[in-house]
């Protein structure tokens, strides 16, 4: 999985082409990513407890992780994410700066 929880991805497909935020969460398996204000979606919630009222919350819903760029801290810019070996680890470098992510 080249994007991980915490990175800052631009949206590159979809309603919210153009949108960056921070990832929240991962879904190797289904190939899915939750971004932070992008995708946003209403849920009705249940009254917890008596006398409490309903509510219509928004949260973040996954998109598919091929409408996610990473962004590179070094340019600012979306880029593609390889991997090259640093003192015998695997690390991920940013394609466009050629730097370590």
């Amino acid at each position: 999985m080249k994007i991980k929880k915490n990175d800052t991805v631009r949206v590159i497909a979809g309603k919210d082409k153009g949108k960056e935020g921070r990832v929240v969460e991962v879904s190797p398996s289904e190939g899915k990513v939750r971004v932070d204000g992008v995708n946003v979606v209403k849920k009705h919630a249940r009254a917890q407890q008596m006398g409490q009222k309903g509510q219509i919350v928004e949260k973040p819903s996954f998109i598919p992780l091929s409408n996610v760029m990473l962004m590179c801290p070094h340019t600012n810019q979306p880029t593609r994410v390889g991997y090259t070996f640093v003192d015998g680890k695997k690390v991920r470098v940013s394609k466009k700066s050629n730097k370590e992510v």
